[in-house]
């Protein structure tokens, strides 16, 4: 059963970076979309960005567009999620999900347990 691992949230101050990963246990990830979401105190799960299994298409919430941007190293298979000029809207917990059906379907089957990312004003 594939296992997704989260790391690399943090507490930073607005106008900060920071990078997330995604790390996987199985080596056919490298098959699979990718998303990242994200949820916030009180409020509903929601998207982030998403990346296809060759990296040639990514989807991006308005919210994180020009700000945000997913890659993946299929080598290690690792997910990165390069977050800049962060905001205090920002924080939530983020998760990673593996889609293994396909660009499109957002069946997200398998997720990771979430890493916290706090942006101070």
């Amino acid at each position: 059963q594939e296992q997704l691992v989260e790391s690399g949230g943090g507490l930073v101050q607005a106008g900060s970076s920071l990078r997330l990963s995604c790390t996987a246990s199985i080596s056919t990830f490298s098959l699979y979309v990718i998303g990242w979401f994200r949820q916030a105190p009180g409020k509903d799960r929601e998207f982030v960005a998403q990346i296809s299994p060759n990296p040639r298409l990514t989807a991006y919430a308005d919210s994180v567009k020009g700000r945000f941007t997913i890659s993946r190293d299929n080598a290690k298979k690792t997910v990165y999620l390069q977050m800049n000029s962060l905001k205090p809207e920002d924080t939530a917990v983020y998760y990673c999900a593996e889609d293994q059906i396909g660009w499109g379907s957002n069946n997200y089957r398998y997720w990771g347990q979430g890493t916290q990312v706090t942006v101070s004003s």
